[in-house]
């Protein structure tokens, strides 16, 4: 299992959401982050998940 860090911001740049998702691969954590995006409703938010400073998932 690996550390995956979803980041959600407003159009200020104020954090909305900082959670560390742990998954086995990098597809089983964009699975994940998009499904929290998607409860929260932030997947229309400038949002990023990362593990080891790669990029998984970016939006602006």
């Amino acid at each position: 299992m690996a550390d995956y860090y979803l980041t959600v911001f407003d159009q200020s740049g104020e954090q909305l959401l900082n959670e560390t998702i742990q998954a086995a691969n990098d597809e089983e954590a964009k699975k994940m982050g998009e499904q929290k995006l998607a409860e929260t409703n932030y997947s229309q938010y400038a949002h990023r998940l990362t593990r080891a400073g790669k990029i998984l998932l970016f939006h602006r």
